[in-house]
């Protein structure tokens, strides 16, 4: 069992920033991919990025160039650095990890971008 801890639950002003963290715990797998999804009002949940435990990572087409994703695998935590922030990145923001064959899902913090 993993369990996942979000935190930076956000209000900024377009063009600011913020930085989400996602804290795991419990059994988990050296090998394994985190993500971020989000999902805004009437709208299914989308990508974001995610990142493998070696490092590599994978940025959705609408946050390239303002975002970034990191982990520190010794905290097993993950962060989302973002910039430029516009009102259409305003969101549920939702952590995510694959752990083995398993998938668990953060509770969510909402990111709410002013124009």
């Amino acid at each position: 069992q993993v369990q996942l801890v979000e935190s930076g639950v956000g209000l900024v002003q377009a063009g600011g920033s913020l930085r989400l963290s996602c804290a795991a715990s419990g059994s988990i797998f050296s090998f394994n991919v985190m993500g971020w999804y989000r999902q805004a009002p009437g709208k299914e949940r989308e990508l974001v990025a995610h990142i493998f435990s070696s490092g590599i990572t994978n940025y959705a087409d609408s946050v390239k160039g303002r975002f970034t994703i990191s982990r520190d695998n010794t905290k097993n935590t993950m962060y989302l650095q973002m910039n430029s922030l516009k009102p259409e990145d305003t969101a549920v923001y939702y952590c995510n990890i694959l752990n083995g064959v398993r998938r668990y899902w953060g509770q969510g913090t909402q990111v709410t971008v002013s124009s």
